[in-house]
């Protein structure tokens, strides 16, 4: 019987600010997500006061204090990714996310590359690097807002900022490793939240077939095992405010992942956000990420996310 993986979830401030900077300017709020992922728009936004009022958590573990790290296991274009978190009092007090050569030199230091990227994308590793790391600390959780010119490492950074954050919530210092890169492997691999948010909870769940992914289910469900689909008063309140509905994105989303992990670069990256549910696109990506390392080392035990809730 294999060992359930206990995995902490996504920390949350409020859920009155579910409308990230990661969104991109999209105006059309989700209206119907659970606590998964993070806002960081009470920090950053000087235009609400009254999001930043504080809210009661209800559910889901607090950050222990400790150093916790992650790592790439293989390099991609001669770097490597680096990541570590330091936790005081509960909150993180420190990021440092980098990606290092053979020589555990840093990218932000290569003048070539930082010159070139800089002239393609507008920004630079000597740029971003340091901006995601402010990001995470002053913000407090995963969903930092992505960097124009530097999408994919933003989303990477997302991944890993949520699965050290899980780690620190769990008290597990054990560095984590990424085989990157690694085909995957055969098999089912599913994540579940633990609290129900709004009388909803995620259930997600990815299927590997010949190292293709073949599968997603991914869904909210009540406590009686009913899908967020079949809630057709929730459907119709979220399309009438935000354009689109769960019946409408969930099956979206899960289409999108196995297009996007079907092409030439399969990359959880290239699943398109849901104009009006992107907070739920966002979520999607960053639990689908995870699935996909999984996938990668051919760890089946199911990842158990003790989600925040707050009131």
């Amino acid at each position: 019987m294999k060992m359930k993986k206990i995995l902490t979830g996504f920390t949350t401030l409020a859920l009155s600010t579910l409308l990230l900077a990661a969104c991109g300017g999209n105006d059309k709020k989700d209206t119907a997500s659970s606590s998964t992922a993070s806002s960081s728009s009470v920090a950053k936004s000087s235009s609400s006061k009254e999001e930043a009022k504080e809210t009661k958590k209800v559910a889901g573990a607090d950050l222990k204090d400790g150093t916790y790290k992650l790592e790439e296991k293989n390099y991609e274009h001669g770097y490597r990714t680096v990541f570590s978190i330091t936790v005081k009092d509960g909150k993180i007090t420190e990021s440092s996310y980098d990606n290092v050569n053979e020589k555990g030199e840093s990218k932000t230091k290569d003048a070539d590359y930082n010159k070139n990227m800089k002239a393609k994308s507008g920004t630079d590793p000597e740029t971003y690097i340091p901006q995601l790391n402010k990001e995470l600390v002053e913000g407090q959780n995963a969903n930092v807002a992505v960097v124009t010119g530097a999408t994919h490492s933003s989303e990477s950074f997302k991944n890993y900022a949520q699965q050290l954050i899980q780690a620190a919530q769990a008290g597990k210092t054990d560095t984590i490793e990424i085989d990157n890169g690694a085909a995957l492997k055969d098999g089912t691999y599913t994540l579940e939240e633990k609290n129900y948010s709004h009388n909803y909870r995620v259930v997600f769940s990815i299927t590997v077939k010949d190292g293709k992914l073949t599968e997603s289910k991914y869904d909210y469900v009540d406590k009686d095992g009913k899908s967020k689909q079949d809630d057709e008063e929730y459907n119709k309140s979220m399309q009438e405010k935000s354009g689109t509905a769960p019946k409408t994105y969930i099956p979206q989303l899960n289409e999108e992942l196995v297009k996007a992990m079907s092409g030439e670069e399969p990359s959880v990256n290239n699943v398109e956000v849901v104009t009006g549910a992107t907070h739920s696109s966002d979520s999607f990506k960053i639990y689908a990420a995870q699935l996909i390392n999984a996938a990668q080392k051919g760890d089946t035990a199911k990842i158990e996310v003790d989600n925040i809730v707050t009131e």
